[in-house]
């Protein structure tokens, strides 16, 4: 999954924010939450998955200051499998 960059141009307290909250709601393991009394019924849930929300900050943050965050990294993978010889 590679981040796509939907919160480049947020301000750093917007990101990390958003970092925080996808952070507790993994920690309680709640990424969907319900509520229904009576003929009401409530529903609440990330727009998207907590894995997806924290590669996006993360990618956002290193853009706003590699410095503080850490540069991106780029990684070659390489498939040898149907390899012959020269």
């Amino acid at each position: 999954m590679a981040a796509s960059g939907i919160f480049i141009g947020l301000s750093e307290s917007d990101i990390l924010a958003i970092r925080d909250k996808a952070v507790s709601m993994l920690k309680e393991g709640k990424t969907i939450m319900s509520y229904s009394d009576t003929g009401t019924s409530v529903s609440k849930q990330f727009v998207m998955p907590v894995k997806e929300v924290l590669a996006e900050c993360r990618m956002a943050l290193q853009q706003l200051d590699p410095e503080t965050y850490g540069q991106r990294r780029t990684v070659l993978r390489s498939n040898w499998d149907n390899f012959t010889g020269f």
